[in-house]
C-alpha cells in the first residue's frame, strides 16, 4: 500500500517541524544538518507520548507503510 499525498505531506511537515524545533533549542552558533536519525528519534518520542495520552494514534501523527 502506497501513501497518498496527502500522509506524505504529513510526514513532510512532522520531520520539518522537528528539525526547525531542534534548531531553535540548539544553544549553540552552529545550525544543525538535515539527520533523519536524530529527527526520527525525536518523532517516534512525540509519537510514542501522543498515543500513550490518548491525543492521536501512531498513524495519524505519523502515517507509514505497513500500518
Amino acid at each position: 500500500m502506497e501513501l497518498t499525498d496527502e500522509q506524505i505531506e504529513r510526514q513532510d511537515f512532522v520531520d520539518n517541524a522537528i528539525f526547525n524545533l531542534l534548531n531553535e533549542i540548539n544553544p549553540s552558533e552552529t545550525e544543525l544538518d538535515w539527520d533523519i536519525e536524530l529527527i526520527g528519534n525525536v518523532r517516534d518520542c512525540i509519537q510514542q507520548e501522543f498515543s500513550r495520552r490518548d491525543i492521536c494514534s501512531a498513524i495519524e501523527f505519523y502515517p507509514e507503510i505497513g500500518e
